[in-house]
């Protein structure tokens, strides 16, 4: 099946490598690049603003006093298995097939998705403002509370924990992860051709591993009372629409018989006439078909659908087709 999948881009198709076709992809998508700078901005002057300072009573703090702990997965490997994993998996199949249409489009993609996520999910911290489970320990580190006449906190802890413990809701962790692995996961399963109907269960089995990643990822926010189940909940689904969305930009979805390459591929191939050439190489329905009526002629009229002809003959008689002749 890899064989199949990779012979598009290898029989008599030239290769799109970063020499011969880096700049031009570059050059063609030189906006989009300015957008990420765009959205690195935003990012930063979200995360340098306050939170929201939600009122937190006293009849509150019952779900909020779970105890303060270190993160399992520390915010600094996030970046590492969320980016930069998938991106070896890119650089590994670039290799392979050398298309930088492929590679480009795949990081592209990718870094989109990942700083969307992360856009949405800080700004939608910073205006619900909810409470960590841990937050009063972030707020009275001493374990004395103190309320205004109002009911409202008087925290006496350090600013910058307290101003972290309002930023529940949705879960960074779990947006950033569903939103790097998602998107890994999209990509294996159109390379993998894992909807091409032929039944093998392994392909689903790998193209499940990244989202697994990410699963234990948000259990692990829980787990250590940094998030509610809601923020966990929210931030998942939040991060594998954004990258569905983002991968659905740049290739086909995965169950389509072209999702093993980039929309920019197919498109490359159009104007020399390769792109049906590639397309029926590709495609496993074709390719049995056509090996299922080898000894139909080249020349004969297409009244058929996929390569399926009423008869392989379309001079023969119509006395002979009446009287069941050949």
């Amino acid at each position: 099946m890899r064989e199949v999948q990779m012979r598009g881009s290898q029989n008599g198709h030239a290769a799109h490598t970063v020499r011969s076709h880096g700049a031009a992809v570059a050059k063609t998508h030189m906006q989009d690049w300015l957008v990420l700078l765009l959205l690195v901005l935003i990012e930063v002057i979200l995360y340098l603003t306050p939170p929201f300072s939600r009122y937190v009573g006293k009849d509150m703090m019952t779900d909020l006093k779970y105890p303060l702990l270190d993160n399992t997965v520390p915010v600094w490997t996030v970046p590492i298995y969320a980016f930069l994993l998938p991106v070896v998996i890119f650089l590994l199949v670039y290799y392979r097939r050398r298309d930088i249409y492929d590679l480009h489009h795949a990081i592209l993609g990718l870094l989109f998705s990942i700083l969307v996520t992360a856009v949405i999910t800080d700004a939608i911290k910073n205006a619900v403002g909810r409470p960590r489970p841990d937050f009063f320990w972030r707020c009275f580190p001493d374990g004395k509370d103190v309320y205004d006449q109002l009911g409202n906190v008087l925290c006496n802890g350090e600013e910058s924990v307290i101003k972290e413990g309002h930023k529940s809701f949705p879960s960074g962790h779990t947006s950033w992860s569903f939103a790097g692995l998602g998107f890994l996961s999209l990509y294996l399963s159109g390379k993998l051709q894992a909807f091409d109907r032929s039944g093998h269960v392994a392909k689903l089995c790998i193209v499940f591993l990244p989202l697994l990643a990410a699963c234990l990822v948000a259990i692990s926010r829980v787990d250590d009372y940094w998030h509610h189940w809601q923020d966990v909940f929210a931030g998942g689904l939040l991060g594998l629409v954004v990258a569905t969305f983002c991968y659905l930009q740049f290739f086909p979805p995965p169950y389509n018989p072209e999702g093993w390459g980039p929309y920019a591929y197919f498109r490359e191939l159009e104007p020399s006439g390769a792109y049906s050439q590639a397309a029926d190489t590709v495609n496993p329905l074709n390719a049995e078909l056509m090996d299922s009526h080898v000894e139909s002629k080249e020349d004969d009229d297409s009244d058929g659908f996929l390569g399926l002809h009423l008869a392989s003959d379309s001079t023969m008689p119509i006395e002979d087709v009446e009287s069941g002749r050949r």
